[in-house]
């Protein structure tokens, strides 16, 4: 969740009262926030107040910022009516104007506008501002991929805006807090190794054409989503604000737009107003629309499930009035005595379903206040699965052996699955969409990478090494409702100066005894030609394990076996063993042999 830092003297002046810690504590409670950190005995520069560090869900958008918790904190309390935002179109009527250009489809497709006039800001609200700007494009643009904004001081421009895409070359301006002009590929250039906003180049680096805000005199606004222009810089002496937005995502655009605009119109000579800006898509005009849209959204939620979900016996009439502490105006519905129509103000972007109406209605009657029961009868009985158990089986007796377990993460990279163990990609992996590292590409379709992993970062320890895992390898399933399934294996590896063949050979014998598996030993497990292990089913052949020599790459040529199981007159191969090839040794970075061993345990079930 995200962590917001506010001066606690203003925040306790905005909400007209001197709290005690504890007093705070249980307000952001009840609300369903959190205090992480009073700083008021803290060491800090001298004139520096106190803040108070409080959580936020990541959710409430509409309270990134101090205007947001303040308000929302003083509804809450019943101190502060429920704000009416409104748009407020120029007295001329005549809007300002931001034409998106054909070019924009290549790279950034989305954008919008709108304009706080008349503002006035302190230097906190001024901070607040700009902060709430980075927290919304850390959190709900994703970094900026999503969505970035610009604010510019409309007195240093002219409208019609114009937001299109060109050439890097194209493009020339000098850029927020700097004095030199630079074209686009200069830019890139130079913000290259800049902590803060080297980070976002790779966004549009790429393209064939560059983001570009344009103003009636073409001068440059901003280079979405790296930077804005020296040119309209806003300071706390901006008295009219142009906010522009450009996005991927057009849902994420209209609630960043909504965000911005409300949390800041409080400021504005007329409060809680905005005035709005026509958005004309050149290429498709059925897309243009005014900017933004402050329209409440009413949602009808059912009065029987609010009760059976709170255990309230409320009249419609008490729920509405519980949630305008909420922000919500509701009212009971005309055409049904069961339905409660709530309107839904612009900030609260994470309210989609009754079911979040129900929870606040919670919040507002209070937690600790509702009625508590016991249920009659339990829905369900808790209880192990079977794979749980026969994996616990399967864990308690190797680590009776000696062995020691090990729990590595489930996700490696490509060449760790593949490469390094001399496998080829069987297509079977499933892969992550957007890896944050090379580190984490692939879900393992194999525990070895996880267990080779650990003796080398272990390699500095006594030999010899016996580490084992029982867990979860995954794998692509077309027939699956999730297109990918588990399979539970169990995996081990003997690292020593010998290679310890007979070590993981002993300790299957010892796992497949107590599944109560008998070793054969039969001439027709050990001879003939190699069988087809579809499953075949075979009554009068007795059931139990083998194993037969394979030559698979990532064991030791001549020294590795693949483990045959017959259960219920079923013959199929369910793992091998054997001395890893040097090759796989070197890939891992182990300088002493390795034995391992893995196989399918579900087939016990």
């Amino acid at each position: 969740m995200p962590t917001i830092s506010v001066d606690k003297y203003a925040l306790y002046e905005a909400l007209g009262q001197k709290f005690t810690k504890e007093e705070f504590e249980d307000l952001c409670f009840e609300f369903g926030i959190e205090l992480d950190e009073d700083t008021e005995e803290d060491e800090r520069p001298a004139g520096v107040p106190p803040e108070l560090k409080i959580e936020i869900p990541a959710n409430r958008y509409d309270m990134l910022c101090f205007e947001g918790i303040q308000l929302m904190l003083n509804i809450f309390r019943e101190k502060s009516p429920i704000p009416n935002y409104r748009l407020a179109e120029p007295k001329d009527g005549k809007l300002q104007t931001l034409t998106i250009k054909s070019d924009t489809q290549k790279v950034r497709p989305y954008a919008a506008a709108a304009i706080l006039r008349n503002i006035t800001f302190t230097q906190q609200s001024y901070e607040s501002f700009i902060s709430l700007q980075d927290k919304l494009h850390m959190n709900l643009a994703r970094q900026r991929t999503l969505v970035a904004i610009g604010t510019h001081d409309l007195d240093t421009v002219q409208g019609p805006f114009v937001y299109d895409a060109l050439p890097p070359n194209d493009i020339n301006f000098i850029p927020l807090n700097q004095q030199k002009s630079m074209t686009g590929a200069e830019l890139m250039e130079f913000y290259e190794k800049d902590k803060h906003l080297g980070k976002y180049l790779h966004i549009i680096r790429d393209a064939p054409v560059y983001p570009v805000m344009l103003d009636a005199n073409d001068v440059v606004l901003s280079m979405p989503p790296i930077i804005n222009g020296e040119h309209s810089k806003i300071s706390p002496k901006t008295k009219n604000v142009f906010i522009d937005l450009t996005a991927t995502d057009e849902t994420k655009l209209e609630i960043v737009t909504n965000m911005m605009v409300t949390m800041f119109s409080m400021y504005c000579a007329e409060p809680f107003t905005v005035e709005p800006v026509k958005v004309i898509y050149e290429h498709d005009e059925k897309r243009s629309r005014t900017f933004p849209d402050l329209t409440p959204k009413v949602i009808e939620a059912e009065v029987d499930y609010l009760r059976s979900c709170t255990g309230l016996d409320e009249t419609p009439e008490r729920i509405c009035q519980l949630l305008t502490k909420m922000a919500y105006a509701a009212k009971p519905s005309s055409k049904d005595k069961n339905l409660i129509e709530v309107s839904v103000p612009p900030t609260r972007a994470d309210v989609l379903h009754q079911c979040d109406v129900m929870e606040d209605l919670a919040i507002c009657y209070g937690y600790n206040n509702l009625p508590r029961s016991t249920p009659h009868r339990s829905a369900t009985i808790g209880a192990a699965m079977p794979i749980q158990k026969l994996a616990d089986i399967v864990r308690f007796e190797a680590a009776f052996a000696g062995w020691t377990e090990v729990l590595p993460l489930i996700l490696c990279s490509f060449d760790e699955n593949y490469t390094y163990l001399n496998r080829k990609d069987d297509g079977k992996a499933v892969r992550l969409a957007n890896p944050k590292t090379a580190e984490y590409q692939v879900v393992r379709t194999s525990l070895l990478p996880g267990l080779l992993k650990t003796i080398r970062e272990n390699k500095g320890k006594a030999l010899p090494i016996r580490i084992f895992e029982c867990s979860d390898v995954a794998f692509k399933d077309e027939s699956a409702e999730c297109k990918a399934r588990n399979q539970r294996n169990f995996a081990a590896c003997f690292c020593g100066k010998t290679s310890g063949f007979e070590e993981v050979h002993g300790l299957l014998d010892r796992q497949l005894l107590m599944l109560r598996t008998a070793f054969l030993t039969h001439e027709e497990a050990l001879q003939g030609k190699s069988i087809d292990f579809q499953v075949v089913q075979e009554p009068s052949k007795q059931d139990g394990y083998w194993i037969e020599e394979t030559n698979e790459p990532t064991f030791f040529h001549g020294h590795a076996a693949s483990i045959y199981i017959r259960l219920d007159g079923k013959p199929q191969k369910i793992g091998q063993f054997g001395i890893l090839d040097p090759t796989v040794l070197e890939a891992f970075d182990i300088r002493y042999p390795v034995s391992a061993l893995e196989f399918n345990l579900e087939v016990f079930l």
